[in-house]
């Protein structure tokens, strides 16, 4: 089996709108903060030059999103009311595992400019295109070229998004999980606001988003790779969210998997 990594990496050293802080401990630290700790807590009178070479073990901190590179974003990050369910959107630990390993299949709108969104006919053109038809439990992913941007102010600006009636040509055909290289489902935050701005139209704020209200369905964001791919379809995709406890999104290393 083949396995190819279509994840962007969670790097201190990338330009983010909210700055990622790492923080690392080298194995001569973990000697010592190892050592303070024992005597702190349990009372035990060590020293650094019982440990090999004045070593322990090294570790790292970091402050960061939920949404920090590659992620699954839950229903609860859409909204903190569903219509279809009654006690609320469900958070990421809650979701079925069963939905984040399956067939996928790429959809290349890497074309379009202008920063904007592709509709529902131009999703199903691309199906056409690459002779699929999906089916119920397949995940759509969607290749914009964006990742050539990550690390930098461009990512979060030059990429193309879908529009309400994307998203629900895909749900229509049972897909509950949508993912992109780009750095969000829906057009950037800048096309959004000057679409408002412009038509003072609320249907034009984040629709591949809101959509999540009203149906159940995930998105991983921030792939990355998708041209590796030597093929469009005929794959699994493994992208099992980190079981964060009441999230609204989860940290996922996203790989293909194909068989030879």
């Amino acid at each position: 089996m083949r396995v190819i990594d279509l994840s962007s990496p969670v790097d201190a050293s990338f330009w983010e709108p909210d700055p990622v802080r790492h923080t690392a401990m080298s194995p001569a630290e973990g000697a010592r903060h190892m050592v303070s700790e024992m005597r702190e807590h349990f009372g035990l009178d060590l020293d650094v030059s019982m440990l090999p070479g004045g070593e322990f073990l090294n570790n790292d901190t970091l402050t960061l999103t939920t949404h920090t590179g590659t992620h699954v974003d839950a229903p609860a990050h859409y909204g903190s009311t569903a219509s279809y369910r009654a006690s609320g959107p469900r958070t990421v630990d809650e979701l079925p595992l069963e939905w984040f390993y399956g067939p996928a299949f790429v959809l290349d709108i890497s074309d379009v400019v202008g920063r904007g969104t592709v509709d529902a006919s131009r999703i199903a053109d691309e199906c056409a295109k690459i002779s699929y038809s999906p089916a119920p439990g397949d995940i759509a992913l969607l290749h914009t070229g964006a990742d050539q941007h990550v690390g930098t102010p461009e990512y979060f600006t030059d990429f193309v998004g879908l529009d309400r009636s994307a998203v629900a040509y895909l749900l229509d055909l049972g897909i509950r999980v949508i993912g992109t290289d780009a750095f969000s489902l829906d057009a950037p935050f800048t096309h959004i606001l000057t679409e408002y701005e412009r038509t003072r139209d609320h249907r034009v704020l984040w629709p591949a988003h809101f959509i999540g209200r009203e149906r159940e369905y995930c998105q991983i964001e921030r792939l990355a790779n998708l041209t590796v791919l030597p093929k469009t379809s005929g794959f699994r995709l493994s992208c099992f969210p980190v079981k964060v406890a009441r999230a609204g999104a989860g940290w996922a290393r996203a790989v293909a998997l194909l068989d030879e």
